[in-house]
């Protein structure tokens, strides 16, 4: 089973662990304005909780603070998109890195087409395992195989992901993605996604609601 993870932020940096420069603007709240100054590593997950940019949508951000955590679910909308240059940068959130981590694989799917326009094919879900050296790499490699999957036959898109089994001590995952072929004559065509990148991605796991950051090339 899964071990209790180290306390504080994880990111994607240099040594001292700070955010690599030009890399994406963090919001802050200053006086009820919304700077774009990066905030402190400490700071991340207390804006997250904040601004009402990182409320889930429609959902206003004191009431999105009394949602219980543990319901924030695979079907819920746990996911945003920041503005990033050039590139875009998804946000999700969840109760545990576990559902941090499908909702994140979601906002990807999310991005290049409508998932409400995605069906579940039995004969298409997609199980595997990924593993990594730390829980970085490990998100890496979760994104970068459900990309591959996408991009190359069947070319499957998943509008449901599920972690089996998180081994935080391994740093493995085993996941089921659930979804059906890609059709353009059924599924909108929206940005694609060429890569998922290391820079800046970040994971706040040291608070009941667990935050995730990863910058996608496009």
């Amino acid at each position: 089973m899964s071990a209790a993870p180290s306390k504080g932020p994880l990111r994607a940096g240099n040594s001292e662990g700070t955010p690599l420069e030009g890399d994406a603007k963090r919001l802050k709240m200053d006086g009820g304005a919304a700077t774009s100054d990066p905030p402190k590593s400490t700071e991340v997950a207390e804006i997250a909780a904040e601004s009402s940019a990182f409320a889930p949508r429609g959902v206003a951000p004191d009431e999105a603070l009394k949602e219980d955590a543990a319901k924030v679910g695979t079907d819920a909308v746990g996911y945003e998109y920041l503005d990033h240059t050039a590139d875009i940068q998804l946000h999700s959130w969840g109760g545990s890195l576990e559902e941090s981590f499908e909702q994140v694989v979601l906002a990807m799917f999310g991005y290049m087409t409508e998932l409400d326009k995605v069906e579940e094919d039995d004969s298409q879900i997609q199980e595997f395992e990924v593993e990594g050296h730390d829980y970085i790499s490990l998100l890496y490699n979760l994104m970068d195989e459900f990309l591959f999957r996408f991009v190359t036959e069947p070319f499957v898109v998943c509008r449901r992901v599920k972690i089996l089994e998180l081994d935080s001590e391994a740093f493995k995952i085993r996941v089921q993605g659930f979804g059906e072929v890609f059709d353009l004559t059924k599924h909108p065509q929206g940005t694609e996604v060429k890569a998922i990148t290391y820079s800046n991605m970040q994971i706040h796991h040291d608070k009941p609601r667990k935050d995730v950051y990863v910058i996608v090339d496009i």
